[in-house]
């Protein structure tokens, strides 16, 4: 297993056309949520609209944890309550005999710190 890499900016290669794929998905996923809006009469997610269950959750940071690990939400030692969500991908609402990916997000709640801006 190789050893973990520490966070740097430098890491991150943004392609000459991500602006452009960026903004081609969010018109797809625009027109997702217009069709199933159309289909179901009431608008959803464009993606993982259907959820199968919510999960609370507590999440443990050891303190003495390695430089290369104690990053982002991992620098401070401490409890975090959390919320996770099983879901499955498509944006209409499929009977659950259909078999589709299942998706799991997960919500840190109460974290210190800067949020990380976001473009879109």
């Amino acid at each position: 297993m190789k050893d973990p890499i520490p966070y740097s900016d430098d890491l991150e290669t943004i392609g000459k056309d991500e602006d452009a794929t960026i903004r081609e998905m969010n018109e797809t996923f625009d027109t997702i949520l217009e069709r199933v809006a159309e289909d179901e009469g009431h608008a959803y997610r464009s993606v993982h609209a259907k959820s199968h269950g919510l999960i609370a959750a507590r999440i443990s940071i050891h303190d003495n944890l390695p430089p290369e690990l104690a990053q982002g939400i991992f620098t401070r030692p401490g409890t975090h309550d959390a919320i996770m969500r099983v879901s499955t991908n498509p944006g209409d609402l499929l009977d659950d005999a259909v078999s589709v990916p299942r998706g799991l997000a997960l919500k840190v709640l109460n974290v210190e710190g800067e949020r990380l801006d976001t473009k879109y």
